[in-house]
């Protein structure tokens, strides 16, 4: 066990690149914040590089010996994106999520564009609540590994298989034998959410907060749904819709 009170040392350095998007790439790593999302993680087979501990809080939790920096508030409010420190910040090795394992799957969300990483940390908690089998993210959507968006998903990030693809050749090769959904505003094609009943094998579409699903994935689709509300109200948060729609799903 070791011991690193500076911010300017160079782990630390290293450490805190991990919150842009291109380190996590490269090094195939993320932070996890807080004692919580840790142990959530240790739990569910999360590879773990190193976890930085609170010095003062070394006895409180039960963690590999192996992998444990102890270190001060300073340190953490450095390598921590949080308003206030943690007291425990890991760095973990992305879980390996196989594309593979669509071809078995039955209930699947596909997440296109996705800006807002509180909104798609906030579905896949949601999904691994309904049962969701996998999650496709597809375009230019937030980076799954983003630190709002771990923090978001609470736990959940690595109870799903959340797997990358990128054009529609791909998609027909998992999902050409699915109904294939696009959640839509309210049209003369479309159904509503009470009168939908899933098929046994089910994708649904959800597209980007701003612009809503692109022409090539509705002419993808086979479904057109819309939930229905109170024509006085425009729109509903994604991660919302996403929520009442998983939960109708999930019940199939």
């Amino acid at each position: 066990m070791i011991e690193i009170t500076s911010i300017n040392n160079d782990l630390i350095k290293d450490t805190v690149k991990l919150q842009q998007k291109k380190y996590r790439q490269q090094s195939e790593k993320f932070l996890l914040e807080g004692a919580k999302s840790v142990q959530e993680a240790i739990k569910f087979g999360v590879k773990i590089d190193k976890i930085f501990v609170l010095k003062e809080k070394q006895n409180f939790y039960n963690f590999n010996s192996d992998n444990i920096i102890l270190t001060n508030q300073n340190v953490l409010k450095k390598i921590s994106t949080t308003d206030s420190s943690p007291e425990v910040v890991a760095v973990a090795f992305q879980p390996y999520n196989d594309v593979q394992k669509l071809k078995n799957a039955r209930k699947v969300l596909l997440l296109e564009n996705i800006a807002d990483a509180g909104n798609l940390g906030t579905i896949i908690r949601t999904a691994a609540a309904f049962n969701i089998d996998s999650i496709v993210i597809y375009g230019d959507s937030v980076d799954l590994y983003n630190t709002k968006t771990v923090r978001a998903s609470v736990g959940n990030l690595w109870k799903l298989n959340i797997v990358k693809l990128n054009t529609v050749n791909e998609l027909n090769e998992y999902f050409s034998n699915f109904d294939r959904v696009a959640t839509l505003p309210k049209n003369n094609n479309s159904i509503l959410l009470k009168d939908w009943i899933p098929n046994n094998k089910t994708l649904v579409m959800f597209g980007s907060e701003a612009n809503g699903l692109s022409d090539e994935l509705k002419e993808f689709a086979t479904v057109n749904l819309t939930i229905e509300m109170n024509s006085s109200v425009e729109s509903l948060n994604l991660a919302i819709s996403a929520s009442i729609i998983m939960y109708k799903l999930g019940l199939k």
